[in-house]
């Protein structure tokens, strides 16, 4: 059972939010719990050796010893131990008769501990390497990301299990942070990957320490002044400019996102984290607009965000390519993180609707259906006879990656996504994500059914909720759905309140079921038209799930970059439960552009694109 005590976010007493996260959420069955169970019988189990075989534990054990040289070409190679860590913390909570998975969790707890310098300083990179440049390489260091992983990973640890000795190595590390850096202490100074921000604060409501918030708040405050210079005062040629470590404009005075996605988001993230802790209006005002600028300009259709190669970065206005999408799936998953506390903050259905279509699309394409295979960027189209890029941004995909940041990544996120899925207020509990499974909030209880995405329908089954009172139960109308039905226990229609969430007021009785039917017919969608790239194109979509057509799929000697769809093409659904785990492909009459010769098209599920032989592949299509 996952609880608000074994979720990534659990506010204090004193929190400014409008939402809390359910008190208990468990995904039970449905599409969900068959992407976890493989990231818990596959992924997961596989941390360890990757680990092993990639250095980052040789990394460790040398900086415990003494002895023996650093592996790897990244400063921050420990990041990755620290989010399997994260990611095993979170399933053991799911699974606690595990012994196998709490041993590995115990030995790499131990390893990091005696890694640990007697200050509390851990970073293997420059304890093992260079040791005479700690705290010296702020911009490319990582050190102080490093440290918001471990401290994230200890959190979890100790929300799984209780037990505090990866908390202890996070506190110190902590406190030599602390100790370290301020206007008025040793280092007045920002990481050029933010991080350690969102950390931070959740270690305040871990502990209950002040310190903590305060650290973060400083940290967030200090970025957007060039404290970090960027190399540019040294000649250093890796300077990628102010903008790309956020250090142009602070977060209060930015008008939109920029720069490298993922640390953008991270910082974002954190910055939200600090908002919903101190109830700082300003700050708040300044994340919902930086968000409303990400989604109407920087944003692609799977939600995947970072349009360029160079720097990881999001681009202009706009400026969406698809053949050329980054779209890192660290950048998906660090976006969900980021709109789920802008939800909670709010009370807003349209983060969550960017929840949910960054989870379904832009997220869920980063790993395999297998779970041992990855996509690092995740592009919206793949060109016939397309020459790979070499190293991690290649758009096939790998069993691990030389940057690994990806695969931990996604493993955390899938190991606890049942704290996404529901929330709770004084009035009652509100559905965000359909998924089959049980969730509580306050006095109520919850039994979800569902065969979402493929089908619309959500049962609701109230099996707790105060007797003495009326309770609302709401549930997010997606922003994708222009036809829905809902019943109410006593036959009335439910309330439709416009701003995104179906509501139910009353009394309710164990057994009390609502149902809800979203409209799932397949359709097209066109693109604003100053996204130049892709002017005059229009993707497939059925409910929250993008398709894409894929070489493999379509008749023989068909070319995608020949391919287009006839204005008004009628759309036809068929299930398919062989087909890449069982989906349900789109299928439409289009023209050859070469001749003008018919030819049906066959659209699958983004999501699980790359999972089968090597080809082309496009989500936008051009419209006749």
């Amino acid at each position: 059972m996952t609880t608000d005590n074994t979720g990534p976010i659990r506010f204090t007493d004193r929190t400014h939010t409008t939402l809390h996260p359910a008190t208990t959420a468990r995904i039970t069955g449905g599409f969900w719990a068959a992407r976890r169970a493989t990231n818990a019988e596959v992924s997961i189990p596989q941390g360890p050796s990757k680990l092993e075989e990639a250095g980052n534990l040789a990394n460790l054990r040398a900086a415990a010893d003494g002895k023996g040289t650093f592996t790897g070409d990244f400063q921050f190679q420990d990041s990755d131990v620290h989010k399997w860590l994260e990611a095993a913390s979170w399933q053991l909570a799911d699974s606690p008769e595990d012994t196998q998975l709490a041993a590995h969790i115990e030995e790499l707890t131990a390893l990091l501990a005696a890694a640990q310098d007697a200050d509390g300083y851990l970073q293997t990179y420059y304890q093992v390497a260079h040791p005479e440049l700690r705290w010296q390489e702020l911009d490319w260091g990582h050190e102080l990301y490093c440290a918001g992983h471990l401290i994230q990973a200890a959190v979890a640890h100790h929300r799984a299990t209780g037990r505090r000795e990866l908390l202890d190595v996070a506190e110190r590390f902590a406190a030599h942070i602390d100790a370290t850096f301020g206007k008025d202490k040793a280092i007045d100074g920002v990481c050029g990957h933010p991080e350690i921000e969102t950390a931070l604060v959740e270690l305040y409501r871990e502990t209950g320490e002040r310190r903590w918030l305060d650290l973060a708040g400083y940290f967030v405050d200090r970025r957007g002044y060039g404290v970090l210079n960027a190399g540019a005062d040294r000649g250093d040629d890796r300077d990628m400019g102010r903008s790309y470590w956020q250090d142009r404009v602070s977060v209060r005075e930015a008008d939109t996102v920029e720069g490298h996605a993922v640390r953008q988001l991270y910082l974002l993230a954190g910055a939200t984290d600090l908002a919903a802790e101190t109830g700082d209006a300003e700050l708040r005002a300044a994340l919902e607009r930086l968000w409303d600028a990400m989604v109407a300009t920087k944003t692609y259709v799977t939600g995947g965000v970072g349009s360029r190669y160079e720097g990881e970065a999001f681009g202009d206005p706009f400026e969406l390519p698809p053949d050329r999408a980054y779209a890192e799936t660290c950048a998906a998953i660090s976006s969900v993180q980021w709109s789920w506390r802008m939800a909670l903050l709010t009370g807003e259905a349209k983060y969550s609707d960017l929840v949910e279509r960054t989870l379904f699309n832009g997220f869920l394409s980063g790993v395999g259906l297998d779970g041992d295979s990855w996509l690092y960027v995740n592009p919206l189209q793949v060109r016939e006879e397309h020459a790979d890029r070499s190293g991690d941004q290649t758009a096939r995909r790998t069993p691990w990656f030389r940057c690994a940041c990806c695969p931990p990544n996604v493993m955390r996120l899938l190991a606890s996504l049942p704290h996404y899925v529901a929330s709770g207020d004084a009035e009652g509990m509100q559905l965000h994500q359909y998924a089959t499974g049980v969730y509580a909030a306050g006095e109520g209880v919850v039994r979800v059914e569902t065969a979402y995405p493929w089908d619309g329908r959500i049962t609701v089954t109230v099996e707790e909720a105060p007797a003495d009172r009326d309770w609302s139960l709401s549930l997010r109308i997606p922003s994708w759905c222009t036809q829905f039905k809902a019943s109410a226990p006593d036959g009335s229609a439910p309330t439709e309140t416009g701003d995104g969430w179906l509501r139910v007021h009353r009394r309710w009785s164990e057994g009390d079921t609502l149902t809800l039917d979203l409209d799932l017919t397949a359709r097209l969608t066109r693109p604003d038209p100053r996204v130049d790239a892709v002017r005059g194109c229009v993707a497939v979509e059925r409910g929250p799930l993008v398709h894409c057509l894929e070489g493999v799929d379509q008749q023989p000697g068909v070319r995608l970059d020949d391919v287009t769809l006839p204005y008004g093409s009628e759309l036809a659904v068929a299930q398919e439960p062989e087909l890449l785990g069982g989906v349900a492909v789109v299928t439409a009459d289009g023209r050859r552009r070469s001749d003008g010769g018919g030819v049906r098209l066959t659209a699958v599920p983004y999501y699980a694109w790359a999972n089968r032989e090597e080809g082309a592949m496009r989500v936008w299509i051009p419209e006749e």
